[in-house]
């Protein structure tokens, strides 16, 4: 049986299960995540869309726009507006999970710092951090297990690249 992961809202309105771990874990540096959330950045745990079970309540996407031009929806509680999750591209089988709506979030640390060339100065980042200005490759860092189950669930989706 995988570990199981609850999260949820600040007003309670939604709860939910994270069942496993999540395949990587992006900190996002960027100006957009930056502005979204109120804070210098923005974590989140990449995972399978059916890995995600709602237990409470129904998130509402909200359609965001973005530099590179694909859709990026954000799943918020309709009454305390937190983001939880985002799907961008529209991709429906994989999700960006906010670590931060997590329970059990100290658990959870970054596999990259991306989009660092617009990191807040007083952010300080560990020696030994994979720190990328942009973006980085999938394919170069991902474990060999993050990049199957990726690949399985695309596939399982019916999915493009």
């Amino acid at each position: 049986m995988s570990e199981i992961f609850e999260g949820g809202c600040f007003c309670g309105r939604i709860r939910y299960r994270m069942h496993g771990r999540p395949m990587f874990i992006h900190c996002y540096h960027c100006t957009d995540c930056q502005r979204q959330t109120g804070g210098a950045f923005a974590m989140n745990a990449l995972i399978e869309a059916e890995h995600i079970e709602i237990v409470d309540g129904e998130p509402v996407p909200v359609a965001m726009k973005t530099d590179s031009g694909h859709p990026h929806d954000i799943y918020r509680c309709p009454d305390c507006q937190i983001a939880l999750w985002s799907d961008y591209g529209r991709r429906r089988w994989m999700l960006f999970i906010r670590v931060s709506t997590l329970d059990r979030r100290t658990e959870f640390t970054p596999d990259v710092h991306i989009f660092t060339r617009s990191k807040v100065p007083w952010v300080g980042l560990p020696d030994d951090a994979k720190v990328f200005d942009e973006y980085y490759s999938t394919r170069a860092l991902w474990p060999p297990e993050s990049l199957a189950r990726r690949e399985a669930a695309r596939i399982k989706a019916g999915a493009e690249r």
